[in-house]
């Protein structure tokens, strides 16, 4: 029993002592990997560029428009002509005209232009929207890449704690070990029972399905991390487990400056943008179209000889131009119906950016008032570590003196492992906090991590 213990503690510690050789992963570099190799990330950027195509001078309508038609046809006939009660001048019967592969084959192509000179300036606003539609689809994509770095340190800083508790607990399983060795020695000696050393084999057992599952856990969310990062997910690596927060005074200005930088408030802005164009894009439809077009034809005509005509050839060249101007006075009414429904679409994105205003506001102060209180927390927890570090050290040198239980040492031992992962989970929360905070003031993408 007792050197099946021993060879489970081993086997922990060299697989520990292993995993704190991987390479480590920065938070700076996890940003620039997801920003590179993310799938949604690299959906937004592709809808960017999609937008970028829609707003170039080739969908703007301002070019003219050339087209070209080109027509082949040939035809083949074969007939006899017969002329009934005709006689030639010597009196017998005028014969029959047998015509065998009479072709005729006639060619043509036609090269023509137009321009659209004026359409009541809908082409003009239709191509300020699409420029619009640009910057939104920019801050969608800035959404996204917002949305997806949250995720990444969610993630990361997941890892980070339990790379943290593993430390806790491996320490832990060390200090089990060592009380079981002491155990077992003061055992030969007298000096105690069979009692402590189950006790301390007990605790030992614990601590180490503590260390297995924390371990496996971690694994676990390394594999969510790699997801993240569109990487191996069986790559092997160590994360930062520093952590710093923004001084109180720029969070403050941040604050302040979150209407104007908050991804949602701005989107809100360009689709208020996009409506205003919408409707005069629609109000053009009250205007005339004024447009010009041009052509430029070859015609070859070549036809069979028949009984009473030679074969021809006919070959002709053409060339026009013209200006057209169309005006759809009444249209059944459509064109006023498509300017209040627009103006009405409008309205709405009007209440809409001020409901977004309105709970953005809302959830800055929360998420304000969120961080202080985790990073207040935060504090606690590390005076608490503080507190039960010298309570365990002092309960320590008691144990050692034989003034106290190990019933009791191990409970300080419990108090101080429960106060070191609690101070991990609370720096952890404060630090996404915070990261959360800066998504909301419009300010996560400026800082660095």
């Amino acid at each position: 029993m007792r050197k099946s213990i021993f060879n489970t503690l081993l086997m922990v510690f060299c697989a520990t002592q292993i995993f704190a050789q991987n390479p480590l992963l920065t938070k700076g570099d996890a940003v620039n990997m997801a920003l590179q190799n993310n799938f949604g990330i690299q959906v937004a950027k592709n809808q960017v560029e999609i937008a970028e195509n829609n707003k170039g001078i080739l969908n703007s309508g301002y070019l003219p428009t050339l087209s070209n038609t080109t027509n082949a046809n040939y035809s083949r006939d074969d007939s006899v002509i017969e002329f009934p009660g005709v006689f030639n001048e010597d009196g017998s019967p005028r014969a029959d005209v047998d015509i065998y592969k009479a072709e005729a084959q006639r060619y043509n192509s036609t090269l023509t232009a137009d321009y659209i000179i004026f359409d009541g300036l809908g082409r003009f606003y239709n191509y300020k929207r699409l420029k619009e539609q640009y910057q939104l689809s920019e801050l969608q994509a800035r959404e996204t890449i917002e949305n997806t770095i949250i995720q990444l340190f969610s993630v990361y800083f997941e890892v980070a704690r339990l790379t943290e508790n593993q430390n806790v607990l491996q320490e832990a399983l060390n200090i089990s070990a060592q009380r079981f060795k002491r155990a077992e020695y003061s055992f030969e000696y007298g000096q105690n029972t069979k009692l402590d050393i189950l006790n301390a084999q007990v605790d030992i057992t614990n601590d180490s399905i503590n260390l297995l599952n924390t371990r496996q856990q971690l694994i676990n969310t390394k594999r969510d991390l790699n997801v993240v990062l569109n990487q191996d997910l069986n790559l092997v690596f160590e994360v930062d487990t520093l952590v710093g927060f923004i001084p109180k005074l720029n969070l403050t200005e941040f604050v302040d400056q979150a209407l104007i930088n908050n991804v949602a408030v701005l989107q809100t802005e360009r689709n208020l943008a996009i409506n205003d164009y919408d409707i005069k894009v629609n109000k053009a439809g009250y205007l005339p179209t004024v447009g010009l077009n041009g052509s430029y034809g070859w015609n070859l005509n070549q036809s069979a000889a028949s009984a009473f005509f030679p074969g021809t050839n006919n070959t002709t060249w053409n060339f026009g131009l013209g200006a057209r101007l169309t005006w759809n006075i009444f249209d059944g009414g459509g064109t006023n119906v498509r300017v209040r429904n627009s103006k009405i679409a409008y309205k709405n994105q009007e209440l809409l950016q001020q409901q977004v205003e309105l709970e953005v506001n809302r959830d800055i102060q929360n998420a304000l008032g969120i961080y202080e209180n985790r990073l207040n927390i935060f504090n606690i927890q590390e005076q608490n570590v503080f507190t039960n570090q010298n309570n365990f050290e002092r309960s320590k040198e008691q144990f050692q003196l034989g003034r106290i239980t190990s019933i009791e040492f191990r409970q300080a031992q419990i108090n101080l492992l429960n106060a070191q992962t609690n101070k991990n989970l609370a720096k952890y929360d404060a630090k996404l906090a915070e990261l959360q905070l800066l998504q909301l003031t419009g300010q996560l993408l400026n800082v660095e991590f």
